[in-house]
């Protein structure tokens, strides 16, 4: 009988070549170093947020570096559920892709578990468990987005323009070095909605504000660029002034400088935003607003080869947002209008979407046909571009 191979030490060895590499058995971490952000931008196809999961915290504006309270047992599974999310399971990450999606975007809160003590190191555990639904997602050879969410609000909100950008470097640099070896389907976007909102108890001038916004974006990429590996090429989002499309679209607001060509998008949230809150989707002053808002993306982004993501976009239309009597009254339709629009421009549309709601985490499928049907004809015309 021949000696019995050793397989504690063989996996050990493993894992330590996966570690070496910095990344996991679901993405092997291959870069292609000329694809550009427009190239990926008609790849990441259709897309859906993992909403109010990662990102979710108890506020606790008294914890000077967190922002956030303690919750349970201090483990991410207590934070990963506080807004009534369930665990984030592979079967879930696998339905999303079946339904047609090509990419994932997964909002995170870093403050939470987060020592309150001014180094803003964020919690292994907590990475760990964002890494593993990373993982899900590259198993599934989908695009994946990972961002700064609401923490970066805390953070405008409650520190000087200096402290609040040193946090976000030391925040950037620990999470661009611990997915630095990831492929090119990992994407970071630096922000959320948070950008042009000045300190509690201070104003900025519109100059000011902008010039704040551009710093915070050039700060990203800067930190990210200077973690090296797979990072010196990776895909970025920049966020816009409060990803308000008019806001964004300013000559005010500035791309920031970059070490790469071409791998930079823009992220603005919701074409129809103004006229949603009036309640009057479906009608024809909704449609055109949104035509509108995407001319000036076109004009200010996409014409000079910037794509536009659009990090969130509405998933489902109640009818207390729409006319009444008007034409297009179905949420599918609605959705259907929405999501060819944003595919007529060439952007990156991403469903905003939590537990239970657009598309069901337990049964692991859109939980209607109609709008399913809705993501297989879209997703099936931008393929077929």
């Amino acid at each position: 009988m021949g000696k019995h191979p050793n397989i504690p030490a063989m996996l050990a060895a493993a894992a330590m070549v996966a570690s070496l590499a910095g990344c996991t058995v679901q993405d092997k971490g291959s870069m292609r170093r000329t694809l550009t952000a427009q190239e990926c931008a008609q790849e990441m196809g259709v897309g859906i947020n993992l909403g109010n999961t990662m990102e979710a915290y108890w506020a606790d504006e008294s914890r000077n570096t967190t922002g956030a309270s303690t919750i349970g047992a201090d483990t991410p599974a207590d934070y990963e559920k506080c807004w009534g999310a369930v665990d984030t399971t592979q079967a879930c990450i696998d339905g999303m892709r079946s339904a047609g999606f090509k990419t994932i975007r997964v909002p995170v809160y870093w403050g939470n578990m987060m020592a309150d003590d001014g180094t803003y190191t964020i919690n292994p555990q907590y990475m760990t468990r964002v890494q593993e639904i990373v993982d899900y997602c590259r198993k599934d050879d989908l695009y994946v987005v990972i961002n700064i969410h609401h923490f970066d609000e805390f953070l405008v909100r409650n520190h000087t323009r200096e402290e609040t950008l040193s946090a976000v470097k030391t925040l950037w640099k620990q999470i661009a070095e611990h997915f630095r070896g990831y492929s090119d389907h990992l994407v970071f976007e630096g922000f959320n909605e948070a950008l042009g909102t000045p300190q509690d108890g201070t104003t900025l001038t519109e100059d000011e504000a902008y010039a704040y916004v551009n710093e915070m974006n050039q700060a990203f990429v800067d930190t990210v660029r200077s973690t090296g590996g797979n990072n010196s090429n990776r895909i970025l989002i920049v966020s816009g002034y409060w990803t308000n499309i008019d806001n964004t679209t300013k000559e005010k607001f500035v791309m920031p400088q970059d070490s790469v060509n071409d791998k930079l998008m823009v992220s603005v949230h919701y074409l129809d935003n103004s006229v949603f809150w009036q309640n009057m989707c479906g009608s024809p002053r909704w449609e055109q607003y949104s035509k509108d808002q995407c001319e000036l993306l076109k004009n200010r982004f996409t014409q000079d080869g910037i794509p536009v993501f659009l990090g969130e976009c509405a998933a489902i239309y109640p009818p207390e947002h729409c006319m009444k009597n008007m034409k297009y009254q179905n949420s599918s339709e609605l959705l259907q209008i929405q999501l060819d629009m944003a595919a007529d421009y060439g952007f990156v549309p991403v469903l905003w979407d939590v537990n239970d709601n657009f598309y069901s985490r337990t049964d692991c499928k859109i939980k209607s046909d109609a709008d399913q049907a809705v993501i297989t004809e879209v997703v099936a015309r931008l393929a077929a571009n």
